[in-house]
């Protein structure tokens, strides 16, 4: 009998179920050493260089946010996903090509990188024939580096100024502008990085105060990203494990 990629085998649900119960505990706590409602944030497993079946398994565990990075790898396992009667909510979280663009809009429901107005158009474009809006966060760059990626706040660059960017999505009708979306720097401690972004969120939310995503936290440093204000959580090894090697 042949068993599909998107066979969940039980010992795999077990470890799955294990880090996510260890997982959905820091980040309770962290919610309550915040001050905040656990609703408030949502977990968004990372399943890059994970098989479907993964994201099947997740799912059943009650798992509605997947995030992939890499638009070779998640369309195919989008397709087999949904094949297998699964549908999350689909995060694209990684740097993306403009020549990507319309492959990405047929899976995802929220990206979270666009960091140029040139990205916001080809989207825009690509995101046209969608019955809804494609959700946009707009990634930040926290320290100025431009060679990091991320639009430039209080920058009037024209293609990667915070204020330029941010217009593009919202005057895209294909687009919806939800938020925004940072890393924290190589060498920058978290609090520092995140309690930057926080103002950051702060006086773009005075300008778009619709835009109240803030995508910030990883598997090691998801407490700081809570405590100053994160909405979504990008949890990859801390969840799944450790990760497979990429071919």
């Amino acid at each position: 009998m042949t068993t599909s990629s998107a066979t969940v085998r039980p010992d795999r649900r077990a470890e799955l179920a294990a880090g996510l119960a260890l997982v959905e505990a820091r980040i309770a706590d962290a919610c309550t050493e915040a001050g905040r409602d656990r609703a408030e944030v949502t977990m968004i497993a990372v399943t890059k260089t994970y098989p479907a079946s993964d994201v099947v398994a997740l799912a059943g565990l009650g798992v509605t946010d997947m995030g992939e990075n890499r638009d070779q790898e998640a369309a195919g396992k989008a397709t087999e996903v949904s094949a297998a009667g699964v549908h999350p909510c689909w995060h694209f979280i990684g740097q993306l090509q403009r020549n990507k663009a319309r492959s990405v809009v047929r899976y995802a429901d929220v990206v979270h990188s666009v960091d140029s107005v040139r990205l916001a158009r080809a989207l825009a474009t690509a995101a046209a024939d969608r019955e809804r809006p494609l959700a946009a966060l707009l990634q930040v760059s926290i320290d100025g580096d431009p060679a990091r990626g991320g639009a430039l706040p209080g920058s009037a660059e024209p293609d990667v100024g915070l204020g330029p960017v941010a217009e593009a999505v919202a005057g895209a009708p294909a687009l919806r502008l939800a938020g925004l979306m940072a890393v924290a720097p190589l060498g920058w401690e978290p609090e520092r990085a995140f309690s930057r972004l926080a103002e950051v969120a702060e006086e773009f939310r005075a300008v778009h105060p619709g835009a109240t995503a803030l995508s910030a936290g990883m598997s090691g440093d998801l407490e700081f990203a809570i405590r100053y204000g994160a909405t979504h959580v990008r949890v990859g090894s801390a969840l799944l494990g450790m990760r497979p090697t990429l071919r």
